[in-house]
């Protein structure tokens, strides 16, 4: 059988290749397809909040993983993601606190975030509340990071030893140090070294 000539080859190529569909923004997003969705650049932030809206909570989940995979801002993602950020859903609500920060820098974000880490009944959501606040806090500032700071040393002050535990891995992943503070020693220990804290959070404060 003879081969193909080269122009018919490629003739065959670009005729197959106009066949096949692109794939809908849907697709991409069950795909979990970055590259393909980056391709549609930050205006496709837009549709994919309305497919947010029009899912049901697994598929809200979906989405805000794209947008954490994404990195865009998106003042629409973050009204979206801040309807779920106190969800009964498991992972509706872990999906929705690790996004925001990555679609937002409005102190809002950081609030709802310290509040959560300090206050939900939920203890996984507590420690990943703080994992959002060490890791995902992408688009913040020097400046707007004092907002974060002052939650999470405020946050060594708590009565509960797990919430002084999570405040005080964000700061050590922040800074690089845990300045002597142990979450679970005496409390006279705990304000000595919540003292040096305190000043830090001073320093820092003077630089802006």
């Amino acid at each position: 059988m003879a081969r193909p000539r080269p122009w018919l080859a490629l003739v065959l190529a670009a005729l197959t290749s106009a066949a096949t569909p692109a794939p809908s923004l849907r697709e991409l997003v069950e795909r979990h397809d970055l590259d393909g969705l980056r391709q549609r650049g930050p205006s496709a932030m837009k549709e994919l909040v309305q497919l947010y809206e029009a899912s049901d909570a697994a598929g809200r989940a979906r989405v805000a993983r794209v947008f954490y995979g994404l990195g865009w801002k998106s003042a629409d993602a973050k009204r979206v993601l801040m309807a779920d950020v106190r969800t009964s859903d498991r992972d509706l609500r872990l999906q929705a606190q690790w996004a925001l920060g990555r679609v937002s820098d409005d102190p809002d974000v950081v609030d709802v975030l310290v509040e959560n880490m300090r206050r939900d009944g939920n203890a996984l959501f507590r420690d990943k509340a703080g994992c959002a606040l060490a890791y995902d806090q992408i688009h913040l500032n020097g400046r707007q990071k004092l907002r974060l700071f002052e939650g999470v040393v405020a946050a060594l002050e708590d009565e509960s030893p797990d919430v002084r535990r999570i405040a005080t891995l964000v700061l050590q992943i922040h800074t690089k140090t845990d300045r002597g503070f142990q979450p679970l020693a005496p409390p006279e220990q705990r304000a000595a070294a919540l003292e040096t804290w305190k000043q830090w959070l001073a320093e820092y404060r003077a630089q802006y």
